[in-house]
């Protein structure tokens, strides 16, 4: 496949909230609308967030799915999850395409809370987000981890650190809202009792992992999870970035969840599977029982990539979440001839291999698939 040209093609006809045939490929994309409750109606022992209950964005928003052209109905979904700090489907509209053009199925985009259309368009704007940029400056010092790309979730982690699990929790109700819908037949475009299976990249692997753990109403109990660039434990990844977030939220974010998260009395109300579920992917100490067990009995529903020069979500996580046989059996370590990063594992522009870039891209996309198929 060319994926450079591809990726040029497809964010060249893509349109968020607009349906589009791509008659190249066979594929359409639909859009759907998604109504999010707040925290604190659908999930009365979350602590309160009033700033961000006010995000109507997060609440009310559309999301794409591409499904095989004329098609009315169909029973089999990839529920493909994204990563962290995203403001756009960019990347992922070739990994979409390729995934339904291989499995025949239809391929769910789906935003986690206060990330791509979820998110105030103030919120990826340079001159909406100039002062609280050279705020941060004037805090923290010259920090070069800091850019505008990861301003605006630098400074939510920095005031909040427990947003990412608040988030994580809102993501986790949706997920299971959207699944409970579609199996009881409410949705327009899938049969009651559709199967789904999971794509999961990046920090969506390990919101699919904790929601598979929990695994509300038995919703996930027969599906697949692939895991890509994802998986690992908490304590492993590395989340400073100028695509993610800046040096001092990671250093919050790290403290936080590895030394006061369990001590944090706004939570002590919480502990209820989903928190059990999100607390066992921490560190490796935590509950690790059960967090054993959840992998050995996926057995072959598992199976993953990792790549070997990526820092963020490095493959020696996926070993300390999963231990033994489990990580080195079902997780692949790859590596490329080209220069690339967890943020941007298959890059496209000026002075980039493309041949290689598409027989990479090739390499991982269709062993995906074919797990998923």
């Amino acid at each position: 496949m060319q994926y450079s040209q591809r990726h040029k093609e497809l964010n060249a006809q893509f349109t968020l909230g607009s349906n589009t045939r791509m008659d190249d490929s066979g594929i359409e994309i639909r859009f759907f609308t998604f109504k999010s409750l707040p925290l604190s109606v659908k999930d009365k022992i979350a602590p309160v967030d009033s700033l961000d209950e006010k995000i109507n964005e997060n609440l009310s928003f559309s999301y794409p799915v591409f499904i095989p052209a004329k098609t009315k109905q169909t029973d089999q979904a990839i529920l493909l999850m994204h990563g962290l700090n995203e403001r756009n489907w960019n990347k992922y509209l070739t990994w979409a395409e390729y995934l339904c053009n291989e499995t025949g199925k239809a391929v769910i985009l789906f935003p986690i809370a206060f990330h791509i259309n979820r998110s105030p368009m103030t919120w990826s704007d340079p001159r909406a987000l100039q002062g609280v940029l050279d705020l941060r400056r004037r805090r923290n010092g010259e920090d070069r981890s800091l850019s505008f790309a990861n301003v605006a979730f630098s400074e939510r982690i920095s005031e909040k650190p427990s947003r990412f699990y608040s988030s994580g929790r809102q993501s986790y109700f949706d997920l299971s809202q959207l699944t409970l819908e579609i199996k009881q037949g409410k949705h327009p475009l899938f049969h009651k009792n559709t199967h789904i299976d999971i794509f999961a990249y990046s920090i969506g692997a390990f919101l699919s992992e904790i929601t598979m753990i929990a695994n509300p109403n038995d919703l996930f109990s027969d599906s697949k999870l692939f895991l890509f660039c994802g998986g690992g434990i908490f304590s492993s990844m590395y989340g400073e970035s100028r695509s993610i977030m800046d040096k001092t939220a990671f250093e919050k974010l790290f403290q936080y969840y590895l030394n006061d998260f369990n001590s944090d009395i706004q939570f002590n109300s919480t502990r209820d599977k989903v928190y059990n579920s999100f607390n066992c992917m921490i560190s490796s100490d935590r509950d690790k029982d059960a967090r054993i067990s959840f992998f050995n009995n996926l057995g072959s529903r598992l199976k993953g990539i990792s790549l070997l020069q990526d820092k963020v979500m490095p493959y020696n996580g996926v070993i300390e979440a999963m231990e033994g046989a489990c990580a080195t059996s079902r997780i692949e370590l790859q590596d490329f001839s080209f220069a690339y990063s967890h943020e941007n594992p298959f890059p496209v522009g000026k002075n980039i291999d493309e041949l290689a870039v598409d027989t990479s891209f090739t390499s991982v996309f269709s062993e995906a698939a074919q797990f998923l198929s």
